[in-house]
């Protein structure tokens, strides 16, 4: 399902039950985010949260409505994907990398059935631009004030100042012309400057590492709202190069409408509500950012990065701004994270065919615990899949990887630490190499740099020094746990 708007996301959503009207004024400055960590924590996520008269610094409520915490559930989640559960697209997906030629016609059209999405993943070209109902150019932009004009929120009380916190940043490769799509946040500077929050390891920032060789204006482009499909996209952990315009055509089962940019280049998607041009000078001096409460739950310390200066600001009419705050989980980050994991498992079970599920616990925020569950077939296999991840991608940041035998629920945190408490000799089956980590990671020495550790909780080998017999769980006969339930149905107080 393609939704044209924010707007019609958030139809959907009333529709459903799953939105919160807020039409009382509620200040951009720590109120509205403080309402919205509240409804975060509530269980399962509380309900998104559309506040209609957004209180700006100046005093005045802001022309545009703030949404909050659209993603902040799995029901949430699977509606801004189009679909009634996110397992649904991690089926497709792995339907697809396992397709095989078809030896009848009821496999053909199994296989264009599915395929759909693969039709639609190439981007088309717009034939209108609702992001261009309103066009105000930072030169001639009369009584619209740039970014402060917007709702843009200041989220915990020593942040920096107000931040864009949920952004699609397009960037190019000067040399290839292969688009990235990244989330980045941004402090606003003021009305047409802004940071970019690109950290080292990101596509974007080696984008910008190339224009600083070749001293040209790096042309950017951050859009705001849309299909809710975008930004699950810039978030999502595709391989390097992979276009992520390409995932949310195949997300969305529809191509995504582009249209090039007023004052740049750049193709960005037609129906976004807020579009925000402008470029960054590889040349110009880095500029403090920050500090930012961000999701490890701790304030990432002020530091330099490159200036954003926008030539452009263009919104649908009706446009609807689209925010998030991170800190301790759980928060509205957490069901974009599963939906990440859930929906790439089959790429990693490509890789490594061994692996059962995978699980990135909420209190582990996101990449600093990893659960991993695999059929075990050889003395250290579980190192073999903590150095395969710690290879992949984003995987390169997981501080501490937990392998346990396919039997476990990483899905179910107790289940892990039991079998972790019951299976482990800590001298024997713990690990540790040297790599990058998160940029964002405040426990290391030295800035990027820093240590992993992994825990190999499955049941041990005599090929891994175990010189004993291993011995079995104690598990009901399932017959026999049946039968007890129809007594305990049945008996009385």
């Amino acid at each position: 399902m393609a939704f044209a708007s924010l707007g019609n996301f958030i139809d959907l959503l009333a529709d459903r039950g799953e939105l919160l009207r807020i039409n009382q004024p509620v200040h951009t400055n720590l109120e509205i985010c403080a309402v919205a960590d509240l409804e975060m924590k509530k269980s399962g996520g509380g309900k998104a949260l559309l506040f209609e008269k957004p209180l700006l610094a100046d005093g005045t409520i802001s022309s545009f409505p703030l949404l909050i915490n659209a993603y902040g559930s799995r029901s949430r989640m699977a509606a801004s994907l189009g679909v009634g559960d996110v397992s649904e697209v991690a089926d497709k997906l792995a339907f697809l990398l396992k397709a095989k030629p078809p030896k009848n016609l009821k496999e053909g059209w199994e296989l264009l059935r599915q395929g759909i999405g693969v039709v639609h993943a190439r981007p088309g070209k717009a034939l209108t631009a609702a992001c261009k109902e309103n066009i105000h150019h930072a030169d001639r932009s009369g009584t619209f004030h740039g970014m402060d004009s917007l709702p843009i929120l200041k989220c915990w009380p020593q942040d920096g100042g107000p931040f864009v916190t949920l952004p699609t940043v397009y960037t190019q490769d000067p040399d290839t012309g292969e688009r990235n799509v990244g989330m980045y946040r941004m402090q606003v500077y003021d009305g047409w400057t802004t940071g970019m929050h690109w950290q080292l390891h990101k596509v974007a920032a080696r984008h910008g590492r190339r224009y600083f060789e070749t001293g040209q204006r790096m042309p950017v482009t951050v859009c705001l709202g849309g299909d809710p499909v975008y930004a699950f996209a810039a978030t999502a952990p595709l391989p390097d190069g992979l276009d992520e315009i390409l995932l949310a055509g195949f997300l969305r089962q529809e191509s995504v409408p582009m249209v090039k940019c007023e004052t740049n280049d750049l193709m960005v998607p037609a129906n976004s509500d807020f579009v925000l041009e402008g470029y960054v000078d590889p040349l110009e001096p880095l500029r403090m950012e920050g500090p930012f409460g961000d999701h490890t739950g701790f304030y990432t310390p002020r530091d330099l990065f490159p200036v954003f200066h926008i030539t452009c600001i263009t919104h649908r009419s009706g446009a609807v701004y689209p925010a998030t705050i991170v800190g301790k989980p759980p928060m509205e980050d957490l069901y974009l994270g599963q939906a990440s994991v859930s929906i790439f498992l089959p790429m990693f079970k490509m890789n490594f065919p061994e692996i059962i599920d995978l699980a990135l616990p909420a209190e582990g925020v996101f990449h600093n615990l990893v659960f991993v569950s695999i059929k075990k077939q050889y003395p250290y296999h579980a190192y073999k899949i903590m150095n395969g991840l710690w290879g992949m991608g984003q995987m390169m940041f997981s501080k501490i990887i937990v392998v346990v035998d396919a039997h476990v629920d990483v899905h179910n945190t107790f289940d892990v630490l039991f079998h972790l408490c019951s299976n482990i000799d800590p001298q024997r089956d713990t690990t540790f190499t040297k790599g990058p980590c998160d940029s964002l990671d405040h426990a290391t020495n030295e800035p990027n740099i820093g240590s992993h550790m992994g825990i190999d909780a499955t049941s041990k080998l005599a090929g891994e020094g175990y010189k004993r017999e291993w011995p079995k769980e104690c598990v009901m006969p399932e017959e026999i746990r049946r039968k007890a339930l129809t007594f305990l149905a049945g008996a009385k107080a």
